[in-house]
């Protein structure tokens, strides 16, 4: 088989999945709105069950469905019929998938959930199939041909299940008003939720760590400080420990150049007045955006009397991942 071979097949399976996934769009009716009423009433757990290729989409659909809001897990059907049925409870929801409605696996569990009277919300191509049947919402999820040029490995199929599991799992997103936020607490560990989730506290230098010295030390002693603490700059503070200036890196290149005696002035005759401060209740993402908008590599943390009460720079913020 030549190259333009491999390509033509390959072009054919995404043209007929395409067309799979255009004409689900038309099937949308009244039971998939009656189906988001039951997942956004539901007061247990969504649980979502399939077979096969189906159980893998379940699968993924009920990780969809719990990281945008709606708290859903997966049970295997097999297992369900041999003691993992007792995780449903009464006040769940189950969504079943199979294409042609008659898994064996899926149909041993049938008199079970209609024992319990849970809502059952069917992804299903055969309307009058036993699931299709049994189901409180039956979702249309047939396709004319399968992709596979046997007609047999589930591909259109799967495809249109899993794009109708996003449908009711984005439909149920936006009615419930999952926001970026509530998406970071479902994913802490990505990017999105040190970015939305960090906040400026839990970054900071404290205490002992915070590079900082009085108004009335030689600027050499701050530069012992400066070194001791590594941030690259110190903070100045007056007899009350409210934050009077601050002295950097590059402060100190703009003090040799005038050929002062490091020894003699005083921090408090060179430290810069102009510095950008920042509440430690605040997102480390705004620490950043600052910190890039003011073209500067560090920020002093004071509380609402003006006291410092931290310190941080961009290494900070690097290495917890927010950049």
């Amino acid at each position: 088989m030549n190259d333009k071979t491999l390509l033509k097949m390959g072009l054919a399976v995404i043209k007929a999945e395409a067309l799979a996934v255009q004409a689900l769009g038309d099937r949308l009716d009244d039971d998939f709105t009656r189906a988001c009423h039951a997942m956004l009433e539901c007061k247990g757990r969504i649980i979502v069950i399939g077979m096969g290729k189906s159980g893998h989409i379940g699968g993924k659909i009920a990780s969809t469905l719990a990281s945008t809001g709606s708290p859903a897990f997966f049970v295997h059907p097999g297992e369900a019929a041999h003691g993992d049925f007792g995780m449903v409870t009464a006040d769940d929801v189950i969504i079943a998938a199979s294409n042609s409605g008659e898994t064996d696996e899926i149909i041993t569990l049938l008199p079970l959930i209609k024992r319990l009277g849970v809502p059952l919300i069917a992804l299903c191509g055969k309307r009058y199939s036993s699931l299709g049947k049994a189901a409180t919402c039956y979702l249309d999820i047939s396709v004319d041909v399968e992709a596979c040029p046997l007609n047999l490995a589930p591909t259109s199929s799967t495809t249109v299940t899993l794009v109708m599991g996003d449908a009711l799992a984005i439909a149920l997103l936006e009615a419930r008003g999952f926001d970026e936020r509530d998406f970071a607490r479902s994913h802490p560990a990505g990017r999105l939720g040190r970015r939305l989730l960090l906040h400026i506290s839990d970054v900071m230098h404290t205490g002992d760590a915070m590079p900082v010295v009085k108004e009335n030390v030689s600027l050499s002693e701050a530069l012992l400080e400066m070194s001791r603490k590594g941030l690259g700059m110190t903070a100045i503070v007056d007899t009350q420990q409210k934050l009077c200036g601050v002295y950097t890196d590059g402060d100190l290149r703009r003090t040799l150049d005038t050929g002062a005696d490091i020894h003699k002035i005083t921090i408090a005759n060179c430290m810069s007045k102009k510095f950008t401060c920042i509440q430690s209740e605040q997102l480390a993402e705004e620490a950043l955006l600052t910190m890039q908008e003011k073209k500067i590599n560090g920020l002093l943390v004071v509380d609402e009397d003006n006291t410092l009460i931290g310190v941080l720079n961009m290494h900070d913020l690097l290495r917890a991942g927010v950049v």
